[in-house]
């Protein structure tokens, strides 16, 4: 997935505008004018057109640089079962560390959500590394929990005075990790 900070920096660093990048998207299919629009866009961190591969190779060679040093790899678990106030203390734990030192952390905190995080993390370095990404170099740029309400099928209740009976909450929420290679931007 291209990293749209990383792509704002080098844009910057080699003094490149928006309609020498569109230039070089031309050939991919694109128009001039979709082309000026979809980089701009790519900048602001709108990601509409998603960017296909071979969009990112033709800006990573526009911009001389290798395409790793424009990705960032994400993962994430969808109606992980947990409050995201909870596992929200684990992602902190893990949020801006190298990879390694990030697994190591998890491995030795005592709460239900780390193994969980731990699985979400593996899969994005497996990902970079499916990618040729250096995974020595890797970092967690953004460890992000959202909720994602009541859990499905979890409906339960308790008995309360008066023969009122009152809803237990079990709750869930979305785990997104993504992890960037340090060299480079």
């Amino acid at each position: 997935m291209l990293s749209s900070n990383k792509f704002k920096k080098l844009c910057k660093r080699q003094r490149m505008s928006t309609e020498q990048l569109a230039g070089q998207l031309v050939g991919g299919g694109l128009n001039k004018e979709k082309a000026a629009a979809a980089v701009k866009n790519w900048q602001k961190g709108l990601f509409k057109p998603i960017p296909r591969k071979e969009d990112i190779r033709r800006l990573a060679t526009a911009l001389s640089v290798e395409v790793n040093d424009l990705a960032e790899w994400c993962s994430s678990y969808r109606y992980a079962p947990g409050s995201a106030r909870k596992v929200k203390l684990v992602t902190q734990l893990v949020a801006g560390r190298r990879v390694q030192d990030a697994m190591d952390i998890l491995k030795f905190t005592r709460k239900r959500a780390a193994e969980m995080v731990d699985k979400v993390l593996k899969s994005a370095v497996a990902d970079a590394d499916e990618q040729q990404a250096d995974v020595d170099n890797l970092y967690v740029s953004e460890a992000r929990v959202d909720g994602a309400g009541w859990r499905i099928g979890t409906k339960r209740f308790r008995a309360k005075d008066r023969g009122k009976a009152y809803s237990i909450r079990k709750e869930a929420c979305h785990i997104h990790i993504t992890v960037t290679e340090a060299k480079g931007v």
